[in-house]
């Protein structure tokens, strides 16, 4: 292991991937890789049973860890990152590994701690020899939840393990999904890594919690020592070790702008998402669950134009019925109410899984049975969920999509069921709105290349851009290896994109949008000129895409449009709307 670097008192400055933005300064807490010492122990034949109780029973409290901290996450960030903690319950549900611990315990007569370890060990080498670099990022999973049970197992607290005793800046090799997300926010000033991309967990998880952090740092953790006083500029990517006085009161004056940029965006709350030369763009929110109902009115959304029911599922232990669902789907429309609510119908698999849903193991999971083709292979619990979103729209603006949509038989079969709903609920005197409307999202390159034939059949479209991105440029964004191909701005997606809204508004129905792409104020005016009707995004995201809707003209953003569809490159995308907003409304780009 290389010599840690000796403190000559001198600023030197790092320079990262600035994944979450932000500006802080505090003292470093150095955390050490997360190694778990575990004593191999030979146990007596009558105690096997007993080590097999202390095994479920760590399961069971390992579950219901892992799914708090969503819910946290949840409250907490109104994102929708919390599925990354999905992979998690992955390793929990996978019965070969389970059954290869109680075997072996029942077998070899050893400590279940020990067992867990071994096993879950020779998975993770398994897995990182592979060529296969989805199934390569699943070594951390494997890992992290090893250690959860085991600690669990012992009796020990895993949340203990993530405690920063006060507030500094966390310098780590890497952080796995549940440490970062089980740190508690008031003491944790930000992140910096050695390793991680845009894509990676510590990324995502410090955009989720809100913490400024850089990742891609090569060897941070050898540079610097605890205590060291550091900054962090997440928005540049740099970190700056033992700053000067004048460096601090620089990087002082640029705070005091930042917030009073930031103070003024509350004043929009109740203004128009509209364009200076008057084009009006609808703003909503995407949301998972009631908690979130506060942010969306607090920050001036109109409404829910993505609500994931797919966390209903997630976070709990047991199938959920149709009372269940007509509950939450009830108290979401009539909370908004008149404001509209879009609700998504089951979006599992590939990256989603429930322990309760029947899902046989896939190779590429993201290229299978999941959202919409799960649905159709399960009708009876889909039109469960139908009518409980047909119940709730008697009670406000309710809207319903269909997930993943790649053929329009699949919208047919999808209609049909709902039609079969709608009669069931008929014949029960059950009130629902009968002319509640329908679409699909477009997330799938051949749902994009026939729109034509998909509007006929339904009253909307919604562009989901995260996995439209993902498939037409085949890049899987939660992979480092392959992060830096998954561009927003390619023309391809630009094209895309641009072929659904014309198709929608040939057939004279409404186009939104509901990926990241949309929270991004760069991409902001070029999706104005691409004509989207809707942009959704997490709630604490709607003021300052509003303040760029409201910064630019229709007329300049059509221009933007047109040069980034002629462009070669998203690189050259990035700058025309960097370009422009910088004349627009240079205080955003202090912001980004």
């Amino acid at each position: 292991m290389a010599a840690r670097k000796q403190n000559n008192g001198e600023e030197v400055v790092l320079k990262g991937l600035g994944v979450s933005p932000g500006v802080v300064s505090g003292p470093v807490f150095l955390m050490a890789p997360s190694v778990l010492y575990v004593a191999r122990a030979n146990i007596p034949e009558g105690q096997v049973e007993h080590e097999i109780c202390r095994l479920e029973d760590a399961l069971i409290e390992t579950r219901r860890q892992i799914k708090e901290i969503q819910k946290n996450l949840v409250r907490s960030a109104s994102v929708g990152d919390a599925s990354i903690l999905d992979a998690h319950l992955m390793v929990l549900d996978d019965r070969a590994f389970i059954e290869e611990v109680v075997g072996r315990v029942k077998e070899e007569r050893l400590n279940v701690e020990w067992v867990v370890k071994n096993v879950a060990d020779r998975y993770a080498d398994t897995l990182a020899s592979l060529e296969d670099e989805y199934l390569k990022e699943r070594v951390a999973d494997v890992r992290d939840v090893a250690r959860r049970i085991i600690r669990n197992l012992y009796g020990d607290d895993p949340s203990a393990h993530a405690e920063v005793p006060r507030r500094h800046i966390v310098v780590a090799e890497d952080l796995a999904p549940s440490e970062t997300a089980t740190m508690r926010r008031e003491m944790v000033s930000g992140f910096a890594t050695d390793l991680g991309s845009w894509t990676s967990h510590t990324a995502v998880m410090a955009r989720a919690l809100g913490i400024p952090a850089i990742v891609g740092l090569h060897d941070i953790t050898r540079r610097v020592n605890m205590g060291d006083e550091v900054l962090i500029d997440g928005i540049k990517g740099l970190l700056i070790v033992r700053p000067t006085a004048e460096r601090l009161e620089e990087y002082g004056k640029v705070l005091e702008e930042r917030r009073s940029i930031v103070q003024s965006l509350t004043s929009l709350k109740d203004e128009p998402a509209e364009t200076t030369d008057g084009r009006r763009i609808v703003l909503s929110a995407n949301t998972e669950g009631v908690e979130e109902l506060d942010a969306v009115i607090e920050y001036g959304a109109e409404g829910v134009g993505l609500f994931r029911s797919e966390y209903l599922y997630l976070t709990s232990r047991k199938a959920i019925g149709e009372e269940e669902q007509t509950e939450v789907y009830t108290q979401v429309a009539s909370r908004l109410a008149p404001a509209p609510v879009i609700i998504r119908t089951l979006d599992i698999g590939g990256d989603k899984f429930v322990h309760h849903t029947q899902l046989h193991r896939e190779a590429n999971p993201f290229l299978g049975c999941r959202s919409i083709r799960l649905s159709l292979r399960h009708p009876g619990e889909f039109k469960a969920q139908l009518r409980a979103i047909l119940r709730a729209s008697s009670v406000g603006n309710v809207k319903m999509m269909f997930p993943m949509i790649s053929t329009v038989s699949e919208v047919v079969q999808s209609k049909a069921l709902l039609e079969e709903a709608k009669q069931e609920l008929k014949a029960l005197k059950i009130p629902f709105n009968d002319e509640m409307e329908v679409g699909v999202m477009v997330e799938i390159p051949s749902a994009a290349l026939s729109a034509d034939l998909l509007a006929e059949h339904v009253d909307f479209f919604s562009l989901g851009t995260n996995d439209l991105i993902q498939y037409t440029l085949a890049v899987d964004r939660i992979n480092e290896e392959v992060a830096y191909l998954y561009e927003p701005a390619n023309p391809a997606v630009l094209k895309l994109i641009r072929d659904t809204v014309t198709a929608g508004h040939r057939h004279d129905i409404w186009v939104g949008l509901c990926g990241e792409m949309a929270a991004d104020p760069l991409m902001v005016p070029l999706l104005i000129g691409l004509d989207v009707d809707e942009l959704s995004v997490a709630p604490v995201a709607v003021p300052l895409v509003k303040d760029a809707v409201r910064s630019v003209t229709y007329t300049d953003s059509k221009t933007l449009a047109a040069n980034a569809l002629a462009s070669e490159s998203a690189d050259e995308v990035v700058k025309l709307c960097r370009d422009l907003m910088g004349k627009a409304a240079p205080e955003i780009l202090e912001l980004i």
